[in-house]
């Protein structure tokens, strides 16, 4: 036999963040679209080419996203709300329209929600179902893309959404039904497709269905026979799951008429010889062995082992990253100025590629000479000084059960807190950042460079702050934040001020559409040498008299946006995060800064996928965040903010994480997810977003006074802040202005209003 090899998806920025930059000139206008087409096509064969070069076997095509896979899987059903369509005389189901689905496109044309993909950072705009809709194939990006891929002489396996996986992360719009019935209007596309990629020389499609890695309803479970047994035909059908496994689910896989499976054995609990021989004989079965969501070199003599183990039980087998590499950076090699040893521990997307074509090579020639020297540095990296810090572990061995609790409850708190501030009903803040603009981002820029002296960076800083504190003073701001001029992004600045990261200067992953993240890496052990945030919130703070607030990135935010060790405990690395914020947050406190807001929009996205391993999960969790303000005085306001995340079904463990105040995210759902505090009575103070940041949409005065008028049905109004749904680093600073000042207004009217009643 011989074993052949593949990724799951290659990441679509561009090394230099070509695509980023590209959409964000298109938008603008800068760019026309012949042009920007050509960027995609570029970026398209590098990735294929850098794959092929790198020995990967069946090259992915379809994994290429203007925007995200799952909008262009809405786009490919034709599954486009009405109010982004026929928007002017020549609109149609275009690249303008799936702009407008991920955007919006003015205040009455509103953007779909976005949400996490998993449990993952990578977000995807999510489908909106209309029972009367029609649907047809309407976008052919997939044909065209392996049809380019061909012509260029590339072995080809096209990658699309499963159906079921793309109802299950769809919502219901309008008249309620049970959106699985769509089921049957969505797969003669789907077979529409099949069969156009099956007159292509192709072995096989990869059909993702990565829901069946959740528990998932009874009659969602049925459906995957209903659905593949209407799709089988000429095409053969790789099942795809990942990030976790699908044991539980096996009675309904095993029986469906596909080709084969892919496991993801990196995230997946597996027993193999026993999943293995549940599996039908004839089956190919694709072994994820290369982690596509973390940095460090795979131990492939662990993956050999393993692999050759399982031989002669299986006729066909294929190796594979256990998920596309769009969650990896690009290249290694671009990296010049990571230091030499710890560089050796990490392995990126093209490094990945190598990955499996060394371990393909062991495995067919039976010879393990050559990835024994790729895992040495693997073995040399257990005896680096850089790794365990004797004093981090001995002060989180003395954690006990007070060391996670406040000294007084919120209402004793809360108290307190309203006679120290004395804040309005409604009060208004926003969530950090402001606009982020050419002139800051220059000015971190020379300094990382050392272009200018720590004197003047300072001086420049100082001045944004100083004119971010007059703006909001102007719009009449109640709460104010100093701007995080000094942040190029909420995690990586953390990581960079804390002992055990390292850094990447071209690390980059996309987070959704054209923005991207560098996320640091945990290398070690985690203690703060020195303060971090004291000395701009200080500064922020001796400008007004109003209340300043200290801005910090919670722990769990930061493990999970950073890519983390694997040789120990999550639950470790937050606990110690939480310590050394713990520290930043009394030195904040000593300084007067007595409202602090502690950012933790990754709190959901670390829930494990499987119900069953929720609670030990949030237990931890939920220790971690309130570690960190836990000594804190009860007059001292603790704050949180979460974004783009369905928290309904964790509300008990946000109300434990016992924030004086938490501002969520709700614009974009129009308040849909205050749902849950219909039945829940959340009992501290709530921040629900009035406007959606991730949109160049001005919001008018009704339209937050509408949403205000939501959130006092669910809140009482002596507990509800009004805020944005997010910080402001993305926006321009006139969409800031009339945004904000729209915000003001319309909180002093509702206020007013309430008043006098």
């Amino acid at each position: 036999m011989t074993i052949l090899n593949h990724t799951l998806g290659f990441p679509r920025i561009g090394l230099n963040r070509e695509l980023k930059k590209a959409q964000e000139d298109y938008w603008s206008g800068n760019l026309q679209l012949e042009d920007f087409l050509s960027v995609g096509s570029r970026l398209r064969r590098e990735n294929w080419k850098k794959q092929k070069d790198a020995g990967v076997d069946y090259i992915p095509v379809g994994d290429f996203s203007w925007y995200d896979h799952v909008l262009s899987t809405s786009m490919m059903l034709g599954n486009i709300p009405e109010r982004h369509l026929n928007v002017d005389s020549n609109s149609g189901i275009d690249l303008d329209c799936l702009f407008r689905i991920a955007r919006g496109f003015s205040p009455d044309i509103s953007a779909s929600e976005m949400t996490k993909w998993f449990n993952t950072n990578y977000h995807y705009i999510v489908p909106e179902f209309n029972k009367n809709r029609i649907l047809k194939f309407s976008w052919k990006q997939i044909i065209e893309e392996t049809d380019e891929a061909l012509s260029l002489g590339y072995k080809v396996k096209p990658v699309i959404l499963g159906p079921i996986t793309y109802l299950w992360l769809g919502k219901i719009k309008g008249e309620y039904f049970n959106r699985l019935d769509l089921l049957k209007n969505i797969l003669p596309i789907y077979k529409q497709v099949l069969s156009e990629l099956s007159k292509r020389n192709i072995d096989f499609v990869q059909i993702d269905e990565p829901a069946l890695v959740l528990d998932l309803p009874e009659k969602w479970k049925k459906a995957y026979s209903y659905a593949y047994e209407y799709l089988h035909g000429k095409t053969k059908i790789l099942l795809t799951t990942y990030f976790d496994g699908v044991e539980h689910n096996i009675e309904y896989i095993r029986n469906l008429p596909i080709y084969g499976i892919h496991i993801d054995l990196v995230f997946g609990k597996y027993n193999l010889f026993d999943f293995n021989s549940k599996l039908p004989k004839e089956w190919i079965l694709s072994l994820g062995v290369i982690n596509g969501r973390n940095v460090w070199r795979a131990d492939l003599l662990k993956w050999f082992k393993t692999i050759s183990s399982i031989l002669k039980f299986r006729e066909k087998l294929l190796i594979g990253s256990s998920c596309s590499l769009l969650h990896s950076p690009i290249d290694l090699k671009e990296e010049k100025n990571l230091d030499k040893e710890s560089k050796q521990w990490f392995s990126f997307a093209v490094q990945k590629c190598t990955e499996l074509s060394l371990l393909t090579q062991a495995l067919n020639k039976n010879n393990t000479n050559a990835i024994e020297k790729w895992c040495s540095p693997i073995y040399e990296r257990t005896l680096s000084k850089r790794v365990q810090k004797v004093e981090v572990q001995k002060r989180l061995s003395k954690l006990f059960n007070a060391s996670f609790q406040r000294s007084n409850s919120y209402d004793v708190r809360s108290q307190k807190q309203k006679n120290k501030f004395n804040l309005p009903l409604l009060p208004t803040t926003t969530i950090g950042s402001f606009p982020q603009t050419i002139e800051i981002r220059k000015l971190r820029r020379d300094y990382k460079e050392g272009l200018i002296s720590d004197t003047n960076y300072e001086i420049g800083i100082k001045k944004h702050i100083k004119e971010v504190i007059k703006v909001q003073e102007k719009l009449d701001i109640d709460v104010l934040v100093h701007g995080e001029a000094e942040r190029n992004d909420m995690v990586e600045y953390f990581g960079e001020n804390l002992d055990g990261f390292v850094f990447t200067d071209n690390g980059w992953v996309q987070s959704y559409g054209s923005r991207c993240v560098k996320p640091p890496i945990i290398i070690g052990d985690i203690s703060r040498s020195k303060s971090i945030t004291v000395k701009w919130s200080k500064y922020a703070q001796s400008l007004t008299n109003k209340p300043v607030k200290g801005m910090l990135t919670g722990p769990v935010t930061i493990l999970f946006w950073s890519f983390p060790r694997e040789d120990i405990s999550l639950e470790n690395i937050a606990k110690q995060i939480a310590l050394a914020l713990q520290d930043e947050v009394l030195d904040l406190e000593k300084e007067k800064i007595e409202i602090i807001q502690i950012d933790e929009p990754a709190l959901r996205e670390g829930l494990p996928l499987r119900k069953s391993l929720w609670n030990e999960y949030l237990s931890w969790a939920v220790d971690a965040f309130r570690l960190t303000s836990s000594d804190v005085k009860d007059t001292t306001q603790i704050h949180t903010h979460m974004c783009y995340c369905e928290f309904n079904d964790i509300m008990d463990s946000i109300a434990l994480l016992d924030a004086d105040v938490i501002t969520i995210e709700t614009a974009r759902s129009d308040m849909e997810l205050l749902e849950s505090f219909k039945t829940f009575k959340y009992p501290n103070e709530v921040g629900p977003g009035v406007y959606d940041i991730h949109s160049s949409n001005i919001p008018n005065i009704e339209s937050i006074n509408f949403l205000l008028s939501k959130a006092i049905d669910y809140i009482p109004v002596e507990r509800i802040w009004v805020n944005p749904d997010c910080g402001l680093k993305t926006r321009n600073w006139n969409e800031t202005l009339l945004a904000l000042k729209n915000m003001v207004y319309a909180a002093k009217e509702m206020r007013d209003k309430i008043q006098k009643k």
